[in-house]
This record gives C-alpha cells, structure tokens and sequence, in this order.
C-alpha cells in the first residue's frame, strides 16, 4: 500500500504540522496496531517512504534489514490506521486551536445554547465552534435550565482535556454582573460609569458600587435606565436575583452607609481605621432591614466595602 506524499504534505502545511513528525506518527501508531496482531513477528517496524509513499515492513535480523510480508489483511488494516492517524493529528489541532482561542477570552462573557449530556449535575453549553460546561459549583442552585433554552455565562477557565478542550463556564461569578450591565449601559462601555466593586450571592442578592467619571452624569440612574429597564433587563437575566447599586465613595462613612441600601443611616463612625471597623446606627424600626434576612445585607455591604460593620438601633432598651 502507499500513501499520496503530495497531498499529505499539502494536509500538514494547511494545520501547521511538519510533514516529517506526521509520518512519524504515522510509522508508530502502524508498528503499534502490527504487534496486536495474532500474525505479528518480534522486532518488526514500518517505514514510509519519503518520495514514493510506499509503506513496507521490516526487521533487522544480524544487522542485516530485511523485508517482512504482512498478513494478507495487514494493507487493509495499514489504512484504517493512517486515516485514523491523521483524524487524531488534525483533531489536536483544532482542539489547540480552540484552546488558544478561547484562553484570551479568560473573563469574557459568552451567549449559547444548553445542550442535554449524559451528566446531569454539569450543564453543557454551545458556544459556537466549541462546548462549554457549567460545573455545579458554578451553577446557582435556583436556576433551572432544559436543552435549547439560550444562557449567558462568563468564561472561567480553558484548558486542554482528555477528550479535548474544557471550557469552563459560571453563572455564579461576581464578574458575570459587570459584564451583563455593560451589555445594557453604554455609560459603562465608554468609561463614563465605572462598577468599583460587586458583592453577590449568586441567585439571591447582590449590591453594586458605581461611580461617574464626568461631571453631570449619574452613575446610579445610568445604571438603572429609563424606568428601570437597563437594571430589570440583567435580573431578568439572573432569574429574579435582586440588585442593589450604591453609589461609590472614597469617603469610608458615606461608602458604608450607601452600602447598606435600602436601610436608611442615621450615623456612621469610624471606630478602627487601621482594622476597617466601623459603628453604624440605623432607625430602630430598620434594624432588621439593615441586617437583612438571615444577615444578608450587612454580610454583602461588609463584602463590597471592606469594613467590618457593627450595626446598632438608635433606640436601645
């Protein structure tokens, strides 16, 4: 049997392989499928012909090479083979391919469709010339997704797997709230609005920090949009997940209490500059919107500002 050196060597400049390493590959996976044979003698190895594509047997007996004859199957076998060679080689290289491709886009968001596997904790998605998967620490518990539905997520990790690339995907991740609202906020895009900070738990609550860059603009309002459509367009995308967006401050007192949004703040003191410590009065009636459910809203307002607060009622006793 032989092989069409000009087109193999046509099919390896195309993916960038060098033609000598691709018959190489070639002569080792035919040596390897030989000695499985019932036929096959010791020491036997192929060799393809640089010139003439001829693929031949041999062995070297007392230093001497000498031709060996295949099974009659073997130029049959010698095929499959060869062709299953070059399908693994091309395979490699798209996958490096998609590899590359997708590392640069390591904290982008990315638009698919769900697709059913075989692993029900792990949601697959089609993101065009690859698949992207959504493990379940990724996920967030309240969300629900069946084949076909179209889902936003942003891209976390790629690297090169046993059965090709893993491109992995989350819907849980506090970037995927900056990278949704600068799909809606055109303010965010020009660098007229900037998200300084995002604290979230995913699927439940997440409170957002922003500040303008230009005089006369509001970064709460751009943020929200015309009757809040800009703000309702991401949590519908969230499912309902609720968004508070506060406005940022160098000043800690007045970032801390912005933060805690909706309580109102009577009084905010700095009690340990150097440990980030502060003292927060609210109306008593408000004390349990200020701490929120289950502690909510002051864990995500300590998360998005960095201050340990301790939140007190004006009325005590």
């Amino acid at each position: 049997m032989s092989v069409d050196i000009p087109s193999l060597s046509l099919l390896a400049t195309a993916n960038g392989l060098a033609l000598e390493d691709l018959i190489k590959n070639i002569e080792l996976a035919i040596d390897e499928r030989y000695s499985e044979l019932q036929e096959a003698e010791p020491g036997v190895h192929s060799r393809l012909d640089r010139e003439s594509g001829v693929v031949t047997l041999y062995k070297i007996i007392d230093g001497v090479e000498e031709n060996v004859v295949g099974p009659p199957e073997f130029p049959r076998i010698a095929t499959g083979v060869i062709r299953k060679t070059l399908k693994g080689k091309l395979r490699e290289v798209k996958d490096a391919e998609i590899v590359q491709e997708f590392s640069t886009n390591i904290g982008d968001l990315v638009s698919g469709v769900v697709q059913q596997g075989r692993d029900s904790k792990v949601i697959l998605v089609n993101i065009g010339p690859a698949e992207g998967k959504i493990p379940i620490q990724e996920q967030v518990p309240t969300e629900k997704f069946v084949h076909g539905d179209r889902i936003k997520a942003l891209i976390v990790d790629v690297r090169q797997g046993n059965k090709g690339p893993e491109i992995v995907l989350s819907r849980t991740h506090p970037n995927l709230i900056k990278k949704l609202f600068a799909l809606e906020v055109p303010e965010l895009v020009s660098g007229v609005v900037e998200i300084m900070g995002v604290a979230r738990e995913a699927g439940a609550r997440t409170k957002m920090a922003v500040r303008a860059h230009r005089a006369g603009i509001n970064p709460k309002g751009s943020c929200i949009g015309p009757m809040g459509a800009r703000v309702q367009a991401v949590i519908n995308e969230l499912h309902g997940e609720k968004i508070d967006i506060v406005d940022w401050s160098e000043d800690p007192v007045t970032y801390i209490s912005a933060a805690l949004a909706p309580s109102r703040v009577i009084s905010c003191e700095v009690v340990d500059l150097e440990r980030k410590q502060a003292k927060v009065v609210v109306p008593d009636f408000q004390l349990s919107l200020a701490i929120g459910k289950d502690g909510q809203n002051a864990r995500l307002a300590a998360r998005l500002t960095g201050w340990r607060i301790d939140i007190h009622p004006d009325a005590v006793g």
